[in-house]
């Protein structure tokens, strides 16, 4: 798959300097940049492998002047960074494109719906009464249940699990291992030690344009829905569980987990394992560091960090005075030793 410069700059609406007429075949970092490839400037620490990169074509901004003579094709752009990822969706969508129909063995139950230009993989099941939407791809080894509903323009990669009821929007993406709608958590400790398994009759929902990393789990409610609201971006081995909503927008980065009934707000950003409680409220806005333990609520707006989390401010001065924990505590001996010294002065002199 290759693609002529001249459209290339056309879909951007950037302004080509160089070789109109140049293909290319894939993308590269401009420092490690091959001919047939495309690479972007964005940030000016790399500039001096702009006039040694080997890549065929470089996107940078219109505002940048080269220092030096550039081998490469160049086109200008408002913003290299953001046109490059519009790029890269250019070239997502036109391999996708290469997937239709349905391969076989797979097998569609005669009660389900399937929408238009869609594709389903070889040993994908698809159950009874589920709606599979348009232009929706579903790869090999997915198990959509009963009575689900997938949006369209949908991607489902290979081994992804749907329970029966869930509901996934459009646009949605669901990678690898992911599985939506799994049992919440929830027994009950018997008088003899063990304990009763609390059925989980609810699912979950996916709003419009999620995206949910590869082995992340999102449980289903006890009795109603485990809610992830449209634009939220959900990394993978996350771990969602029943009866929590995630508001509009988040990003929640891999070995996350929040616990049952948790409810996030909007525009909010999880660090790497970070944990919340159950029952907890998550104001919008609010960013929480990597490694952190949210143990009560969080109001809008905050920066917090560490375990226990607390606001970013204390918790950085809490963990210079812990970095200095073992100087401080030969401090504190000699201290001690000169204070005893002092009091047996004191003690001799009384004599």
């Amino acid at each position: 798959m290759d693609f002529k410069v001249s459209d290339i700059a056309k879909f951007l609406n950037g302004e080509i300097v160089g070789d109109e007429n140049i293909r290319i075949s894939n993308v590269s970092k401009i420092e490690e940049g091959k001919p047939g490839t495309l690479a972007f400037l964005a940030n000016l620490k790399y500039e001096n492998y702009l006039y040694s990169t080997k890549a065929s074509v470089v996107l940078i901004n219109k505002t940048f002047v080269p220092k030096e003579i550039v081998n490469a094709t160049l086109i200008k752009v408002d913003d290299a960074y953001q046109a490059f990822a519009s790029l890269l969706d250019l070239y997502v969508q036109a391999k996708s494109l290469l997937k239709t129909g349905i391969e076989q063995p797979s097998y569609i139950d005669s009660s389900a719906f399937v929408g238009e230009d869609i594709y389903v993989g070889a040993f994908a099941y698809v159950g009874k009464n589920a709606k599979i939407g348009n232009n929706t791809k579903l790869y090999p080894q997915v198990y959509i249940g009963d009575d689900v509903t997938v949006g369209n323009d949908c991607i489902i990669y290979s081994g992804a699990k749907i329970y029966s009821d869930c509901v996934i929007g459009n646009r949605c993406i669901i990678h690898s291992g992911a599985v939506i709608g799994s049992d919440g958590f929830g027994f009950a400790p018997l008088e003899n030690g063990n304990y009763k398994k609390i059925a989980q009759i609810g699912n979950a929902v996916l709003e419009d344009d999620v995206e949910i990393g590869a082995n992340t789990t999102i449980d289903c409610g006890t009795m109603d829905s485990t809610i992830i609201r449209k634009g939220s971006k959900i990394d993978n081995l996350v771990q969602v569980g029943h009866n929590c909503e995630v508001g509009e927008n988040n990003v929640i980065a891999a070995l996350s987990g929040l616990a049952g009934s948790s409810k996030v707000g909007k525009n909010c950003k999880f660090g790497g394992q970070v944990g919340l409680a159950g029952h907890l409220t998550i104001g919008d806005n609010v960013f929480i560091g990597a490694q952190s333990g949210v143990a009560k609520s969080v109001s809008s707006n905050q920066i917090i960090l560490g375990s226990p989390a607390i606001d970013i401010k204390d918790a950085i001065r809490a963990i210079t005075v812990y970095k200095n924990l073992p100087k401080l505590r030969d401090e504190v001996i000699q201290l001690q030793k000169e204070i005893k010294s002092l009091k047996e002065l004191k003690l001799n002199s009384e004599n």
